[in-house]
């Protein structure tokens, strides 16, 4: 409980915490403005706009528009919070919300941007011979072969898998912290495997077989988060040794960091996975019902 007040207590405060005999804490609430996130974020918001806007006038059906620019722009907040709000600083220092910020970029933000279906709208809003070079080397027969390989459900989810459990290595994982560079590439990989994984389930996979791969996604990201909630010993050093400062020891900073991953992340997948199986039911249901018309 009292871990969890911590964490309420953190998102909803609008001003530093004080850390021990009073001392304001000098990472309360920062945000974080690094270049290598703002820009990409900054240019993907630009090129979705104007792309919108451009297709909005000359567009005939707008309500699958409309519904793009809801979950691209929920995908594209949902990211700003994890990786510019005070939650990414956080995560430099505490374990918890390291967790939550990978679970918000995977779980939350790449399914909404799938969703969206943004490639049309990004081309459109880029200069005509741009659009057409890059239309052309979407279609070209090896680009889309290649695509069609990692963007298969059993590769998407390996790929995705392999993503997580690597980049949760204690060792890797506390080299993050005091690295830039290299946390910015896990957050990357993270990303973008999230995407090939979710436009998989989306877009691509039957949706018995989308379920399947979000039950198998659902189970391995479970044992993981069970293997460091239940681990006998701090194992994630150094991205737990900031703890004290925040009234938590390292060990109970790890346990509530690998319940996260066990629980609500968890359930996010498990979630996704009954709403494939309910589609894929129904879709059964009214196929029999066709077929048994034509006898």
């Amino acid at each position: 409980m009292r871990a969890l007040t911590l964490i309420f207590l953190l998102l909803v405060s609008a001003g530093p915490l004080s850390a021990h005999e009073g001392e304001a804490h000098p990472t309360a609430m920062i945000w974080t403005f690094d270049g290598w996130i703002i820009g990409p974020l900054l240019v993907a918001a630009g090129l979705f706009s104007t792309g919108f806007f451009w297709l909005w006038r000359r567009s005939g059906t707008r309500r699958w528009m409309a519904r793009s620019a809801f979950t691209f722009s929920g995908g594209w907040l949902v990211l700003v919070a994890a990786l510019v709000s005070p939650i990414h600083s956080m995560g430099e220092h505490l374990f918890t919300f390291h967790m939550i910020e990978h679970e918000m970029v995977m779980a939350v933000a790449a399914p909404l941007i799938v969703l969206a279906r943004p490639v049309g709208i990004l081309l459109w809003s880029m200069p005509r011979m741009v659009r057409r070079r890059l239309a052309a080397v979407m279609t070209d027969r090896r680009v889309r072969a290649g695509w069609n390989v990692l963007a298969g459900g059993g590769v998407a989810t390996s790929l995705h898998g392999l993503a997580i459990w690597g980049w949760h290595a204690p060792a890797l994982f506390d080299a993050t912290v005091s690295n830039v560079p290299l946390h910015r590439i896990q957050h990357l990989f993270f990303f973008l495997t999230a995407i090939l994984f979710w436009w998989a389930v989306f877009w691509r996979a039957d949706r018995g077989l989308a379920a399947w791969h979000l039950f198998v996604t659902m189970m391995h990201t479970s044992i993981l988060g069970a293997l460091i909630a239940l681990a006998p010993q701090v194992i994630y050093v150094a991205q737990t040794r900031d703890a004290p400062a925040w009234g938590l020891t390292p060990f109970e900073d790890q346990q509530l960091a690998g319940l996260l991953m066990w629980v609500p992340g968890g359930i996010i997948y498990a979630g996704a996975a009954l709403a494939m199986l309910a589609m894929w039911i129904s879709r059964s249901g009214r196929e029999d019902r066709y077929g048994a018309s034509l006898l």
